[in-house]
């Protein structure tokens, strides 16, 4: 928690005004009981007047408690401004910063902290977290206050009302402490339900059309019924356990109230007392145990807020696991879609972090020259996916080495590596923007010319001509409004607009038929005759005229070769060739 308060340091003037109003608040709350004793013993009863009353001192002093409530209610008021203004930004940079860290993780930490769970931080915790500090800035001083205030208020009244408070106060101090070292550790339980909640959640709103597919809808309802009863579960063992305390402390309450009236009833019949000072002391006692009961709630909300203060913590002292180094090279190499750049693999081995070791790609040495298309083939599961990951470094390898240009990824800056790819996936990732806007994250400065022509290498000009609003067409969430095709084919042209050294299709054109996919490598390689291509794909042909086609097979390099050569010397490739291309009739030729 020490290390989010500095977000506080730029609002340390709201944190400062906000009490301070409310001192002011709370300091003409406790000036009403001692003036409405006033107004019982000198403007009803007459005390010092021989039992004459005073209409005009209750008039006077009555206007004077109206006066004192407006000054305190805009103290109040003012307060609560600067309160929020403080809490809310306090709230808004932290969240910037969680996103900010979020953006920077890598795919093996974003999968350890789960979407579900990355989306409750970055929302109801910071939300819990923000509550936290405004009961700090409003709340403590609010209830301390009026905790200490009252009781030296009773104390300057009578002695003996004093020994009544602190009769109550053990028995309501113990019941606080039990009830919130009995909710503290459920907090943080609630939290992860809460994740759980959101996770199901998150997988079934992006799933939807597999869970109608294959009509699992009422499995879905039961696996988020089950999740949201756990939910449920502990909120309501948090709120039940709470539950008891209130009724508690109001038979304390009750019970000091009465003694209270009973000490001042002996007072009075003895003067020692006067009935004005005995209902200002009633008043005091309810100011000072209420306040002990808005603690508990204040700790309550402050645990709530340490719990999920830790965990927005998490994140930030997560550091990412990509950490980039500082080489940037040359800048307007990345502009020239006619220079290429070398990748060369060298004895590299991989596997994911939570595989236990297994490797996905084993001892790979390969190089690939500038303006070279390469394209890799294997079997589902060979390691096709991991190969490219480890360019841009999605993920680091586990042994070896990649080298961009002679130096490896390691040690550039990560920003500039990833500047030099482009990168288009199966799974075409869409954003609820125009056409023109989607395509345009692969360069934000390109032209419309540059846009356009973009899309036609891409073979997407022809369709997007049929929309109505042709490239100012919006798309559906998840790009639901288009084809399987389609949506490749805008990443397609996103990626090539971005002009990189090198451009990954990592199983791009799958949902392409072959006179499309033809045209668009046509295109590609007229336009771009010098980038760096690697092409992941399932068909053989698909890639069939690319420079060189390594096969993979079991996480090793099987063959690497042209096609023509390794339909003569790689009996994997014959294999795959004859089982997807060969028909009676057909030579290898």
């Amino acid at each position: 928690m020490q290390k989010l308060l500095k977000y506080l340091k730029k609002y340390w003037l709201f944190a400062v005004i906000a009490p301070l109003f409310m001192c002011g608040e709370v300091f003409m709350d406790l000036q009403q009981p001692r003036l409405m004793s006033i107004i019982v013993d000198e403007g009803v009863l007459g005390l010092s007047n021989q039992g004459i009353g005073n209409l005009s001192l209750v008039i006077t002093t009555g206007i004077k408690m109206v006066l004192f409530v407006a000054v305190g209610g805009i103290c109040g008021v003012l307060s609560g401004v600067f309160a929020n203004q403080c809490s809310q930004n306090f709230g808004n940079d932290i969240r910037k910063d969680v996103f900010k860290r979020m953006m920077s993780f890598s795919f093996e930490q974003t999968d350890h902290f789960s979407t579900g769970s990355l989306i409750t931080r970055v929302t109801n915790d910071i939300t819990q977290l923000q509550n936290f500090i405004m009961q700090c800035i409003r709340g403590f001083v609010r209830t301390f206050m009026l905790f200490f205030g009252g009781i030296i208020s009773m104390l300057l009244l009578d002695l003996n009302f004093g020994i009544v408070v602190l009769c109550a106060l053990p028995f309501v101090i113990i019941m606080v402490l039990f009830f919130i070292s009995k909710a503290n550790p459920m907090f943080g339980i609630l939290q992860e339900k809460l994740d759980t909640v959101n996770h199901v959640i998150q997988e079934n709103i992006s799933g939807s059309r597999v869970v109608k597919a294959y009509v699992k809808e009422d499995y879905e309802k039961d696996r988020f019924r089950t999740a949201n009863y756990a939910l449920i579960d502990t909120q309501l063992r948090i709120l039940i356990l709470l539950s008891y305390m209130t009724p508690l402390m109001n038979i304390v309450l009750n019970i000091s109230i009465v003694a209270i009236i009973q000490v001042g009833a002996i007072e009075v019949r003895a003067n020692a007392a006067t009935p004005g000072n005995v209902m200002a002391a009633i008043t005091y006692l309810s100011q000072i145990l209420n306040a002990l009961m808005r603690m508990a709630m204040i700790f309550q909300t402050a645990s709530r807020g340490m719990a999920s203060g830790k965990r927005i913590q998490e994140v930030l002292d997560c550091m990412p696991a990509i950490q980039g180094g500082n080489y940037t090279g040359q800048k307007t190499a990345v502009q020239d879609s006619n220079i290429g750049s070398q990748i060369e693999f060298k004895n590299v081995s991989f596997s994911y972090p939570e595989s236990n070791g297994q490797l996905v790609l084993n001892h790979i040495n390969l190089t690939v020259y500038p303006g070279e298309t390469l394209a890799v083939l294997g079997a589902t599961g060979c390691g096709k996916s991991s190969f490219i990951n480890l360019i841009p470094r999605f993920y680091d390898v586990t042994a070896g080495e990649i080298l961009i240009d002679g130096i490896n990824v390691k040690d550039y800056d990560v920003t500039f590596l990833r500047s030099k790819i482009a990168i288009a996936l199966q799974k075409s990732e869409l954003f609820c923007s125009s056409i023109e806007e989607n395509i345009r994250w692969g360069n934000p400065n390109a032209s419309k010319e540059e846009v356009e022509k973009a899309a036609a290498i891409a073979q997407a000009a022809e369709f997007i001509q049929k929309k109505e609003n042709g490239m100012k067409t919006l798309i559906a969430e998840k790009g639901m409004n288009l084809s399987g095709g389609q949506k490749q084919r805008l990443a397609i042209s996103r990626a090539i607009l971005k002009n990189a050294a090198i451009l990954i299709f990592d199983d791009t054109t799958s949902a392409l038929d072959l006179k499309t996919e033809a045209k668009l490598y046509q295109a590609l390689q007229k336009e771009y005759p010098g980038t760096t291509k690697i092409i992941i794909a399932q068909r053989i042909a698909s890639v069939k005229n690319a420079d060189r086609i390594a096969v993979l097979e079991n996480g090793q390099i099987a063959a690497c070769n042209t096609h023509e050569n390794l339909l003569k010397y790689s009996e994997i490739y014959r294999d795959i060739y004859d089982s997807q291309l060969k028909t009676e009739g057909e030579n290898h030729e």
